[in-house]
């Protein structure tokens, strides 16, 4: 489902989506100032719903409905010969990165969910959970939301994360993360200090500037690491669209509108790293063909993004992988190569599904009511941090 821009505290959202945990839908309860209607006598006049029952196609494949990937099946061809990669696809799955409880992924200790239990872990997922609510009535008479909870910048209306657990040649999966077998991002000290750097500066210092704030409140690239590398996917706007020419293939990214550029490597060699001193947003990827598989390897990243959630240092790379695997799916796999940030190589594989739909502008700036306001606090005088009372 496509956002337009959207006139909501960006601060609150760039948050959430750098620490990895969603902005929450409202949650109506006896401590929100906001309660259901109730229907167990005269139902509450409200409003009614338009739509037709069959009003919605998914346009995307349900991930039930896909069979194992075919050994022998041939992706089609660019008018130069190579494997066509190029549409929208999505990355929309109440999977994530990381396996646990919650917004987290499966909460199951096992990579793989056995399938008897699929059912079980989707009724319990919190995003499930707020798709009920968002079907019950609230009563009208009882005003606005009073509990003051930042993270309640959504019901569910506005989310589009996916509704199911991905699933990867036949296989539910309770996470992205392949290795280590734990499904967590194996930081060491130096990672883990660099992927809560930016996120602290943000929550405890004045704001002077925007410099001060997240990227993701600044609106320079995507939040939650959507662009990669590694992509990762978020509780909407997970669409990327691929186009590709004999020298470059794009990744154009929903959220944010970010376009990842991949330079492939030539025959003769000319194409070449670029200097340590030129850091790009998203790094400096460059990619070659081994058979149908797309490899692209990145380094160098911006400074300011090699300080998010998958920090990335000099001496480290990411390796990742694209091949089509059926008309409707490519297998991404990725390997994230460096000691200087964590403690072993760990790896991840995720599905992305062909979309029917368009990728249009996602505009940050021009919904970015929030940081402007912040700001003004600031000059005036009011505590605007994060941890602050009134943020």
């Amino acid at each position: 489902m496509i956002k337009p821009a959207q006139a909501i505290s960006m601060a609150v959202l760039g948050v959430a989506l750098a620490m990895s945990q969603p902005a929450m839908a409202q949650r109506i309860g006896a401590n929100s100032g906001v309660k259901h209607a109730d229907d167990s006598g005269a139902p509450i006049e409200g409003p009614k719903p338009i739509a037709g029952a069959k009003s919605y196609e998914s346009p995307i494949p349900f991930f039930k409905d896909l069979k194992p990937w075919d050994p022998a099946y041939k992706a089609p061809r660019t008018a130069w010969g190579k494997a066509d990669l190029q549409g929208v696809w999505s990355t929309a799955s109440l999977t994530a990165l990381t396996r646990g409880g919650g917004r987290g992924g499966a909460n199951i200790d096992t990579l793989v969910i056995p399938p008897e239990k699929v059912n079980q872990l989707l009724d319990g997922a919190q995003y499930t959970q707020a798709a009920r609510d968002s079907q019950k009535r609230t009563d009208p008479n009882s005003g606005v939301f009073t509990d003051r909870n930042p993270d309640a910048g959504y019901n569910a209306f506005w989310i589009d994360p996916g509704s199911e657990y991905g699933r990867v040649n036949g296989e539910w999966r309770s996470s992205w993360i392949t290795s280590p077998a734990n499904g967590q991002i194996p930081y060491n000290r130096a990672g883990n200090a660099a992927a809560g750097s930016r996120m602290n500066a943000a929550t405890t210092v004045n704001n002077t500037g925007p410099e001060v704030r997240t990227l993701g409140d600044r609106c320079l690239v995507s939040f939650a690491n959507q662009g990669g590398p590694p992509l990762t996917n978020a509780m909407y706007n997970n669409n990327i669209r691929i186009v590709q020419t004999p020298t470059h293939v794009m990744l154009e990214i929903e959220m944010n509108h970010d376009a990842r550029i991949i330079r492939l490597k030539d025959e003769v060699g000319a194409v070449k790293p670029l200097p340590d001193q030129i850091e790009q947003w998203f790094g400096d990827s460059l990619g070659w063909w081994e058979g149908d598989t797309l490899v692209v390897e990145t380094r160098n990243p911006h400074r300011l993004q090699a300080r998010g959630r998958i920090p990335l240092s000099k001496e480290g790379k990411i390796i990742e992988r694209f091949r089509r695997v059926s008309d409707v799916e490519i297998d991404y796999t990725y390997e994230v190569i460096d000691p200087i940030s964590y403690t072993q190589t760990w790896t991840g594989q995720m599905p992305l599904r062909f979309s029917k739909e368009q990728v249009y502008e996602y505009a940050c700036h021009e919904g970015n009511y929030a940081l402007p306001g912040i700001l003004v606090g600031m000059n005036e005088g009011r505590d605007t941090a994060l941890e602050a009372d009134g943020e």
